[in-house]
Order: structure tokens, then C-alpha cells, then sequence
């Protein structure tokens, strides 16, 4: 059983041993329990970023600094991350309609299928990306002239 009473071996890695994976989840337990450093000698502690270099916010509710591209709202990188996660390479290219049997395969919740119907009916799409746009969401890149 790990921390959180869920089962240790769902969570275990392919590429280490179970020792391995144990000794390296109780390196970071502390730190992923407190929510800051909890190192005794400072020098272990990792590089905060530099003044040239986007600021990281470890916060879950709140917006990432340095993670939202310049001109699009974290509403459109959520949706457009949330699409992805339903959505495979393999399923590209495809229509709408396709997309939306695609995500329905792949269990997506029923938000995700309906945002997916809204597509226009006779164009194909090569990835997320120009599906966000066709929905009407502003998009770090500029559609292909």
C-alpha cells in the first residue's frame, strides 16, 4: 500500500526495481507531503529559476507562470491538454465525427465528446491543435496560411 492507501504496485515503473522505485519514492515523500524543501543541508536543494528564466508555481488551482503561452488563456491550454489526453496520435487524421468515436473509445468523459460535436461537419483534422482552433479557441500558433 503507498501514503495515500492506494496499491503500490499499479504505481511501480517498468524500467527500475521495486527497491529501486521504493528508495526513490521515499527521496521525494517529504518534500511531496510539505509541500516545500525539507532538506537539512541547503545545498541539496534544487536551483531556484534564474532572472532570465520563467518563474514555476507549484500551486494545482492556480495559473503556471511560464506555462500558458503568450496570447492564449488557461481555460484554452486546459481544454486543449484535456483533448490530448483522450485523443491518440493514431486517431489523426480524421473528421469530427470521427474524433468524437475516438474519444468515446477511449472513455472520455461525456464534456469532451460534446466540445468534439461542435466541430464543423467536412474538414479533417491532422492534430489538436487545429481542432482547438476550429472550435474558436486562440491558439499559440498561427493557422497555416
Amino acid at each position: 500500500m503507498s501514503a495515500d492507501g492506494g496499491d503500490v504496485s499499479a504505481e511501480r515503473s517498468t524500467t527500475h526495481s521495486p527497491r529501486l522505485d521504493d528508495e526513490m519514492a521515499s527521496e521525494v515523500e517529504g518534500l511531496v507531503r510539505a509541500g516545500r524543501s525539507t532538506h537539512a543541508e541547503e545545498f541539496t536543494d534544487p536551483e531556484p529559476s534564474g532572472e532570465d528564466e520563467p518563474g514555476v508555481d507549484r500551486s494545482a488551482g492556480g495559473a503556471l507562470l511560464g506555462g500558458t503561452p503568450e496570447g492564449v488563456d488557461p481555460d484554452t491550454v486546459r481544454l486543449r491538454a484535456e483533448l490530448a489526453r483522450w485523443l491518440d496520435r493514431a486517431d489523426f487524421p480524421a473528421t469530427g465525427p470521427e474524433l468524437v468515436e475516438a474519444a468515446r473509445d477511449h472513455r472520455a468523459p461525456d464534456a469532451v465528446a460534446d466540445e468534439l460535436s461542435r466541430l464543423p461537419e467536412g474538414e479533417t483534422y491532422t492534430r489538436v491543435g487545429e481542432v482547438v482552433r476550429a472550435l474558436g479557441y486562440e491558439t499559440e500558433a498561427p493557422p497555416p496560411a
